[in-house]
């Protein structure tokens, strides 16, 4: 689990609802005057019906397991990885026999279908050509996911004007079948039903929709640059590379204080 996208949900959603709640009690006010389903409705279901008419249905019907994705994270240690990838090369450097027996205790399955050509017998710029465009691929599919989240947070803003606009429609006409006390109290509570509306797409969009597209954004490049590590290092092991020069090699991926090292007396 990603648990720094779960802290800053429940930090934003407990700090809005704290200072609703606190400032409620000062003013003598009921918190519960926050939600309204109406609000809830427009926003929501306007931001859902934009959405869908953006994207393809398919994408539309995946949100909930985008939004897995986001909560998920990724777990992959590169330290470790590059220590899975040099171990390979030394056993690559006994033959491609060898090589194949050891491939299956590789838990990556991108530096396992790269070992797999390379237990083939592809050429290096054919394994290079082949990974390079599956990552190509997948960062196009993933960010049209992120889109997907960018696009609700455009929305979301926009339809929470709508309900403001509609609620100041019928607070107005309302304004003229009341006069004196009537009308200013229809105003207040038109104006207060009317600003929650705005006040729900805001929300949403800057505390959910537009985080949660940053938050697979940054997935996204996390995992170019595991997969762009492993192409590199697969190429390394067709070409039969010493471990030291893979190591060196493929430590240039990640930042330098998580450098590996060989260990003294290593291959």
């Amino acid at each position: 689990m990603d648990f720094a996208t779960i802290l800053g949900v429940l930090l934003g959603v407990g700090l809005v609802g704290g200072a609703i709640v606190i400032q409620g009690n000062q003013l003598g006010t009921d918190p519960l005057v926050f939600f309204e389903l109406i609000s809830i409705m427009i926003v929501m279901g306007g931001t859902l019906a934009a959405t869908a008419i953006s994207f393809p249905l398919k994408e539309v019907m995946r949100l909930w397991t985008i939004l897995r994705a986001v909560f998920k994270g990724g777990s992959v240690d590169l330290g470790n990885l590059v220590d899975e990838i040099v171990d390979m090369a030394s056993v690559a450097r006994r033959g491609p026999k060898e090589l194949e027996n050891a491939m299956g205790r590789t838990r990556d399955y991108f530096l396992r279908d790269g070992i797999q050509m390379v237990v083939d017998g592809y050429a290096v710029e054919e394994i290079r050509d082949i990974l390079n465009t599956r990552v190509e691929y997948r960062e196009e599919r993933e960010r049209a996911e992120a889109g997907l989240f960018k696009a609700m947070g455009r929305f979301s803003p926009a339809f929470g004007m709508i309900g403001t606009l509609i609620g100041l429609v019928y607070m107005l006409k309302g304004m003229s079948a009341a006069g004196g006390e009537d009308m200013a109290a229809n105003v207040g509570n038109g104006m207060a039903t009317a600003l929650i509306t705005t006040f729900y797409g805001a929300l949403l969009a800057n505390l959910f929709f537009l985080p949660m597209a940053e938050k697979l954004t940054s997935q996204i490049s996390h995992k170019s640059t595991i997969q762009n590590m492993v192409t590199e290092g697969v190429c390394l092991l067709a070409m039969k590379k010493h471990p030291l020069i893979v190591r060196e090699k493929i430590n240039s991926f990640i930042p330098p204080r998580e450098w590996k090292h060989m260990e003294v007396g290593g291959v």
